[in-house]
C-alpha cells in the first residue's frame, strides 16, 4: 500500500499536479479601476455585508445560515461555475464557446420571469429555470437534483446577484462622490433589496381566461403577428431570417430573435409561458413588452399564443419551411475558436 501510494504521488508530481488555488471572489472592472483608497473602501463594505468566498453572507439577511450558503456554493461549483463563473459573472471557462452566453448574475437581470418587463424575477422563477433548464441553449435541466440542493443553490445565486448589485451601487458612489460614506450604505442595500421585494407583489396573471384554441385563434394571431411588429424580427414565417434580426443584449453580446419554427422556445412551451413572453417581453434583450399594445384588446395576446404554438410545431407536423440562407448567430469578429485535442 505504501509503495502504491508513493507511486501515485510520484506520478502526479511528474504530471505537474499541484494544490489547487484557493477560490476567491474578485471585484468588477469598475472597482478595479478605482484609486486604491476607494477600491479598498468598496472591498471593505462588500466583505462586511456579503462576506467572502469562504464565508459568504446573504445581503440584508443575517439569519441565513452559513451552512446553507456553503451547501449552495458546493452545488454551484459542481454544476454551474463552469459556465456562470465563480463570481456569477457569466465568465466560466466554458462560456466563450457558448451561444447564447451564460447569464451574468451581477446586474440582477434575468430573462425569463413571471413579473413585468424590467422587474426582478420571483424566487419561483429561478427554481423553475433550474428544474427545467432553458430549451435550445446550453442550460440543462437539473430537475433530478434533490430539493435541498435546488433550494440551496437558488439562494446562493441570489447571494451572488445581490452581491453584484451592491457592488455596482458602491462603485457608482465611489466614482461620483469620490468616497464611500458608510452612512449611505444602508440606503444602497435598501435600493438593491427593495426592487426584489416589489417584484414579489408584481406577478403577471392573464388579463383574460385562456380559450380553447381553434383555427380562428391561429388566423387572428397571424394577423396580429404581421401587424404588430413581431414579423420585423421573427420574419413573416417565424424563422427570424430578417435584416433587422440582430442586436445586442444588456450584457453587450450579439443576440437574435428566436427561430420560432425550431420549437426551441427558451422561455417555455406552455401557453402561459408564451403569454408572459408576449406580455412582459424578455429582460435584457431587444424583445419588448407588448402589454400596452394590447391593453384595449387583451384577447389578442391569446391569439398570438395560439399562432406561436402553431408555428413552433410546424416541423414536427412535417410542414418543413423552405430552405434559406444559414446566418451565423455570432459575427466573425466575436467568435472564439475552440481547439479540440
Amino acid at each position: 500500500m505504501l509503495l502504491l501510494t508513493g507511486w501515485i504521488c510520484l506520478t502526479l508530481t511528474a504530471a505537474g499536479c499541484q494544490r489547487a488555488e484557493e477560490l476567491t471572489f474578485s471585484t468588477s472592472e469598475a472597482v478595479q479601476e478605482l484609486p486604491d483608497p476607494l477600491r479598498k473602501a468598496v472591498e471593505y463594505q462588500l466583505h462586511e455585508h456579503t462576506g467572502t468566498y469562504r464565508r459568504p453572507k446573504m445581503l440584508g439577511d443575517p439569519d441565513m445560515s452559513l451552512e446553507h450558503l456553503k451547501h449552495g456554493q458546493a452545488v454551484y461549483q459542481r454544476r454551474c461555475a463552469q459556465c456562470h463563473g465563480v463570481n456569477g459573472d457569466g465568465l466560466g471557462p466554458a462560456a466563450a464557446a457558448m451561444y447564447p452566453r451564460p447569464r451574468d448574475y451581477r446586474r440582477g437581470i434575468f430573462k425569463f420571469t413571471s413579473t413585468p418587463y424590467g422587474s426582478k424575477p420571483l424566487r419561483a422563477d429561478l427554481v423553475r429555470t433550474i428544474k427545467r433548464g432553458v430549451r435550445g441553449t446550453s442550460m440543462p435541466s437539473f430537475r433530478l437534483l434533490p430539493p435541498k440542493d435546488i433550494d440551496a443553490v437558488v439562494d446562493y445565486v441570489l447571494m451572488l446577484t445581490h452581491r453584484g448589485e451592491f457592488e455596482e451601487q458602491l462603485a457608482y458612489a465611489a466614482e461620483v462622490d469620490e468616497e464611500v460614506d458608510p452612512e449611505y450604505v444602508p440606503d444602497m442595500i435598501d435600493t438593491v433589496l427593495g426592487s426584489w421585494e416589489r417584484a414579489a407583489r408584481q406577478e403577471v396573471r392573464p388579463l383574460t381566461p385562456q380559450p380553447a384554441f381553434t383555427a380562428e385563434n391561429v388566423i387572428a394571431g397571424k394577423q396580429a403577428f404581421l401587424s404588430q411588429g413581431c414579423s420585423k424580427c421573427h420574419g413573416e414565417d417565424g424563422r427570424g431570417q430578417t435584416r433587422d434580426n440582430i442586436g445586442k443584449d444588456t450584457w453587450g453580446h450579439t443576440t437574435r430573435a428566436a427561430d420560432l419554427t425550431s420549437g426551441m422556445l427558451h422561455g417555455g412551451t406552455e401557453p402561459f409561458d408564451i403569454y408572459r413572453r408576449i406580455y412582459s417581453g424578455i429582460n435584457g434583450t431587444p424583445m419588448p413588452s407588448f402589454a400596452s399594445a394590447f391593453r384595449e384588446n387583451p384577447d389578442t395576446i391569446w391569439d398570438l399564443v395560439a399562432y406561436v404554438l402553431y408555428v413552433s410545431n410546424r416541423r414536427r407536423a412535417g410542414e418543413l419551411p423552405p430552405p434559406g440562407f444559414a446566418k451565423p448567430y455570432v459575427p466573425e469578429d466575436e467568435r472564439v475558436d475552440v481547439v479540440l485535442d
